[in-house]
């Protein structure tokens, strides 16, 4: 049984919705049987995928296969489908999907549930419409049964289907029952832009009332009969596993019920997650650390740098560059260091495991669910079926609950076995826990060159990149190209998209670094970027030319680049010069544009240098090509929230290895931008026709490289590693 609160809230939830509508939906279309628990259900065209539910107290609920991390998905998944419903704003309601692929996967993953890549509102787009569209024709295909008059005649407006001529209407609820007996539409026309209501307009977000009064159930709001909490003492270096443990002093701690060894160190399980925390301060561990890594973080850039020296393997080629830097002019170099980052999310990791006779059942922040479902299932010797994810709000992640081994989830799915599954679980990381046990942004050094004929043109660029493979090793392994290229590693370098007929892209991937990896929010363009960017604004200053005007100049066959661009320098006013800065600052301003997830965003970046080096942000400018604005207001948050992210890397973010050990423990080692430090943030979108795409992301990577470029306007110094160093910029 759940917590009684919220078993409560769905016992009324099923009692509100019975004798409601179920519209179900997946590619290609088929039958489906009807959905469990309604009274009165439907055969439907794209089973079993339920999206919609119309209940007939006129509530209706949009069923979100994305996770809501803060990123706004559920607001955007339900104007999509309400959108084409012609639904009343108001009665929309929003539930996280069950784990189950066969209905809810991503459809540019394949057979595959999760949330990541910035792809929640463009793989629903075309799916959601549908879905909204078939429901408000059979909700119109029922009144006209009822009133005996032909479907043409009816209209349907927030939430209201009327008939003009007899004066009659009806609210959704009121032909719940009737919608459910009708014959499913094999086609369905939607809504050209211009009848657009909700959709590009502003519209209040689903989850901000229950997140704001405490009503929103996130993991550690999760309380089971008899649950216990647990906290792992990890090792304190990667690869160090447990000799010997003493947990006599452990135990002596009130509200301490057990301790257990796991994989991933030793599991204190208690009451509450105090008792479980001081517990494990108590503990005794003997780690056995013979195969554990030791490097520093120094050594491995040491490394690095020795590699890059080398040729790698290619990851793109154009031209002849070999040719062209025989025969270049001149040839500029320029090298970039990029520290390991953690995600650093708000809520650290966490998850609730129930085992039962009835199979497995997980509550938390889920991202992937298919991979996180399968996981387990192998784990517990379940049929996948048998592992229910009840998928919560999930307090960020930026891409460390897509977890390519399942990390957490698999650790607290060990200390259930190890308790014989006597116990819920509830599994507890602090801060300390995720900042030194997690996994981490690789770090990466770009080396660059660049020739330059005697006319001073570009004719060469040439680009090698040292770093970590997220992909090498984890089940997404297949994703690698034969050559062994990590995609993930290149992306923003390999496919750079301005004219220069001579192009070299190569990697070096070590395999021997044993620091956990993972995708970190714009994954690879959070580092290519800053490298290309800064490169080509050090390469426009030695050129003597002006910034913005050659990358038009470069991006010629490439309109959204430039149309992007463009706004950005327009709104920033980048023809007219700063104010003077006080005496002994100097000011800058620096732009920087790039495409990551299928959309554009230009930056314009305004900052002051103070005589002692510190850097001030005090103005940022974005310009942003998303396609279709479903959310205008939610475009604009995550890309204020996107610079406010980017830049606190910029300023403060480094994961440094002493030994083998991550130093960094909380924020008073890995501190987060200060509100104090926000610059003024205005965001333009452009108009578009085109498919919406990805917006939680590719606002991250334009921010480090415009700040860079500006400070490089205003010292002529391009800081060449991050986070950024007073020493390099005093005056």
């Amino acid at each position: 049984m759940d917590d009684p609160t919220i078993e409560n809230r769905r016992r009324r939830r099923f009692l509100q919705e019975a004798g409601g509508l179920t519209l179900a939906f997946c590619l290609p279309a088929r039958a489906a049987p009807p959905a469990t628990g309604q009274t009165a259900s439907v055969a439907v065209p794209f089973a079993p995928n339920a999206f919609l539910r119309i209940a007939t107290d006129d509530s209706v609920t949009v069923i979100a296969k994305h996770l809501e991390m803060g990123q706004g998905s559920y607001t955007g998944l339900a104007t999509i489908l309400a959108e084409e419903l012609d639904a009343d704003w108001q009665t929309v309601r929003v539930e996280g999907a069950p784990a189950d692929a066969t209905r809810y996967n991503n459809l540019f993953w394949g057979p595959s549930q999760g949330t990541g890549g910035s792809t929640a509102m463009a793989n629903s787009w075309d799916q959601l419409r549908q879905a909204g569209a078939t429901g408000r024709a059979m909700l119109v295909s029922a009144a006209a049964r009822r009133w005996q008059v032909p479907v043409t005649e009816i209209a349907v407006r927030d939430g209201v289907v009327s008939h003009a001529a007899t004066k009659r209407q009806a609210r959704f609820g009121e032909l719940a029952a009737d919608a459910a007996r009708e014959a499913v539409p094999a086609e369905v026309v939607l809504k050209p832009m211009g009848e657009f209501r909700l959709i590009g307009r502003h519209v209040p977000r689903k989850d901000s009332a229950d997140k704001t009064s405490g009503r929103a159930i996130f993991t550690q709001d999760i309380r089971l009969p008899g649950m216990l909490v647990a906290v792992v003492a990890h090792a304190p270096l990667f690869g160090a596993t447990v000799r010997h443990f003493d947990a006599t002093a452990a135990r002596r701690v009130q509200g301490v019920v057990d301790v257990v060894p796991i994989p991933s160190g030793i599991a204190v399980l208690a009451r509450d997650t105090w008792s479980a925390k001081k517990g494990r301060d108590a503990l005794r561990v003997e780690w056995d650390e013979s195969r554990a890594f030791r490097l520093d973080s120094a050594d491995i850039l040491a490394r690095y740098r020795e590699m890059a020296k080398s040729p790698g393997v290619v990851a793109q080629r154009t031209g002849d560059p070999e040719q062209a830097f025989a025969g270049a002019d001149r040839i500029i170099l320029a090298s970039y260091d990029l520290p390991y980052l953690a995600h650093a999310a708000m809520e650290p990791m966490n998850c609730v495991i129930r085992l039962g006779e009835e199979g497995c059942e997980v509550w938390n922040g889920e991202q992937l669910n298919t991979g996180d479902q399968a996981r387990l299932a192998e784990m517990f010797g379940l049929p996948v079926e048998r592992v229910k994810i009840h998928m919560l709000y999930a307090g960020g992640s930026f891409g460390r609950r897509a977890n390519t081994e399942s990390d957490y989830l698999v650790e607290a799915a060990h200390i259930v076995k190890a308790i014989g599954g006597r116990a819920p679980v509830k599994l507890v990381w602090m801060r300390e826990d995720d900042m030194r046990a997690g996994y981490y942004r690789p770090l990466f050094h770009h080396s660059l060159a660049a020739a330059i004929d005697a006319e001073g043109r570009l004719i060469g660029w040439r680009h090698r990149l040292v770093g970590q493979s997220i992909l090498a090793g984890s089940s997404f392994a297949a994703l690698t190209r034969q050559d062994g290229i990590d995609p993930l590693s290149v992306e923003g370098a390999a496919n750079l998209p301005y004219a220069i007929a001579n192009r070299l892209v190569e990697l070096h991937t070590p395999k021997d670094i044993g620091v956990p990896v993972l995708w970190w929010r714009s994954v690879g363009s959070s580092h290519t970027a800053y490298a290309t960017e800064v490169f080509l604004d050090v390469l426009a200053r030695a050129l003597g030319k002006d910034p913005l005007a050659w990358r038009l100049e470069l991006l010629a066959e490439h309109p959204r680049h430039r149309g992007v661009l463009q706004l950005a320098a327009e709104k920033a006013d980048w023809a007219r010069p700063l104010p003077a800065a006080t005496s002994g600052s100097r000011r800058g301003r620096g732009l920087a544009v790039h495409e990551s997830f299928q959309s554009y965003v230009a930056q314009v970046a305004e900052v002051t240098v103070a005589a002692d080096g510190s850097v001030k942000v005090d103005r940022v400018v974005c310009a942003v090509d998303c396609g279709m604005a479903i959310n205008p207001d939610n475009i604009r948050s995550q890309v204020e929230g996107a610079v406010g992210f980017a830049l606190s890397a910029v300023l403060h973010g480094e994961i440094t290895l002493r030994a083998g050990a991550v130093v960094e423990g909380n924020f008073d080692t890995y501190p987060m931008l200060r509100i104090g430090e926000m610059p003024r943030v205005e965001v333009y979108i452009v108009p578009s026709a085109a498919k919406p795409t990805g917006i939680g992301e590719p606002g991250v990577p334009p921010l480090a490289p415009a700040v860079a470029n500006a400070i490089g306007a205003a010292t002529g110094r391009f800081p060449e590693r991050l986070p950024l160093r007073r020493a390099d910029l005093r005056a």
